[in-house]
């Protein structure tokens, strides 16, 4: 039963989380704000937030159809009958709680009582964050078969996860922090797609309108490397306006990484093939962000 649910956990999508709270992190190091309770605190955050997206995911997809015997990814804790539906319900609510709780602790050191308004706003961002997780594919009309997935993994793992976690250690933003905040957001939207085509066939089954359903497979490959080079490319771009040393360069060195991701999900057609691809940007990005971050900071 354990192994079931740490399967259900996903732990391969978990170094995605880690991404953006690392990110903002490195951010708020390089212009002297960082707090490593604070960091320490969205990172826990952060996880049980995936983990809760996973659990939920999980559970929608089973109970909408689209984890079915049409599907050919690796098969879900539900669908397979390791985790009883009713079960999985109970582990959202807990992770969900844990969140929160989480997310509360993070708040109270951030701001205290002095700072009531931004703990009121950045509590609201936090529950659209459990809502998001949620209904992604577990709500009622989840959003993520509509087709707006990409929307709100751009926003959260991107823009909301970078700026929220520097503002939380910075207590201001600074304008070019966008920038790191939007590689981020590319490429977990590129984490997101090649799983989306490699499930195209069986969410085109059951009404899941992806990107790529919406797209086809050849235009989705397209999008795959728009995403990957608007990643790239904010990269750079913010290493341009604020260059001050070699060492800013670093991120260069996980350059092949999004390379080769981006020649085998244009390259590889099964679902079998595209799998691997999966975890391999999922691990590239937090590479990125690690090379790209201590380069700010040495």
């Amino acid at each position: 039963m354990l192994k079931a649910w740490i399967s259900a956990f996903r732990p391969r999508t978990l170094p995605l989380a880690l991404s953006c709270i690392g990110m903002g992190g490195f951010m708020a190091a390089a212009n002297g704000f960082f707090n490593a309770t604070i960091a320490g605190l969205c990172v826990l955050t952060t996880l049980f937030l995936q983990i809760l997206s996973n659990l939920a995911n999980d559970y929608g997809d089973t109970k909408h159809g689209a984890d079915s015997v049409h599907r050919e990814g690796p098969m879900r804790a539900v669908q397979a009958g390791h985790i009883k539906a009713a079960h999985m319900k109970t582990g959202m609510v807990v992770f969900s709680l844990l969140s929160l709780v989480s997310g509360l602790l993070l708040l109270w050191v951030a701001f205290g009582t002095e700072g009531m308004l931004l703990f009121i706003l950045f509590l609201v961002s936090g529950l659209a964050s459990i809502w998001a997780a949620i209904n992604y594919t577990a709500g009622d009309k989840p959003y993520g078969y509509a087709g707006l997935g990409d929307i709100f993994v751009f926003v959260f793992f991107g823009l909301v996860g970078v700026l929220g976690t520097y503002y939380l250690q910075a207590q201001q933003l600074e304008l070019l922090v966008i920038l790191p905040a939007l590689v981020c957001g590319f490429f977990s939207t590129a984490v997101l797609n090649v799983n989306n085509i490699r499930d195209i066939k069986s969410d085109s089954l059951a009404g899941k309108q992806s990107i790529p359903v919406r797209l086809g497979p050849a235009k989705a490959r397209i999008y795959h490397i728009m995403l990957l080079a608007g990643g790239v490319l904010s990269a750079v771009l913010y290493v341009a306006l604020n260059f001050y040393s070699y060492w800013q360069l670093l991120f260069i060195l996980a350059l092949p990484l999004v390379f080769v991701n981006g020649v085998n999900v244009w390259r590889k057609q099964t679902s079998k093939e595209l799998d691997p691809y999966l975890k391999q940007m999922a691990i590239t990005t937090l590479l990125f962000v690690l090379l790209f971050g201590i380069g700010q900071i040495v």
